[in-house]
């Protein structure tokens, strides 16, 4: 069963930008889903080669991204993390902040098998 600590470990782990640590917390054939793309799901990573280059895109494009302000909650074999997402966009150096969500669902051995990502739609004032 997944733990709080668990979840907790994760994200410091995201927040480090350190993709071996993350996938250290994966199961070989996990998906990551992203809050965006051209599927209602977002787009989707399929196992750890997947994931590992998303992951490097999200770093290269947010390359100071932080998620903060995090709480954590776990029941039976799912876990959910809330964060604040802060960040520079690379591409123009707008600055990002929003609200989020992180579903994860583990498997019997403790490993994430599904991360789904929400975040807020924010729009110019």
């Amino acid at each position: 069963m997944p733990t709080i600590e668990t979840l907790r470990a994760i994200a410091a782990a995201f927040n480090a930008h350190d993709i071996d640590a993350i996938l250290g917390f994966f199961a070989e054939d996990a998906a990551m889903q992203m809050p965006r793309g051209p599927d209602p799901f977002g787009t989707r990573y399929s196992g750890k080669s997947e994931i590992r280059a998303g992951l490097a895109a999200r770093f290269a494009g947010l390359p100071d991204v932080h998620y903060g302000q995090d709480e954590h909650f776990v029941s039976g074999n799912t876990g959910m993390s809330k964060w604040v997402l802060t960040g520079t966009m690379a591409s123009n150096g707008q600055r990002v902040e929003v609200l989020g969500c992180d579903f994860y669902s583990f498997d019997a051995a403790g490993k994430v098998v599904l991360k789904d990502s929400y975040w807020k739609i924010v729009e110019p004032r």
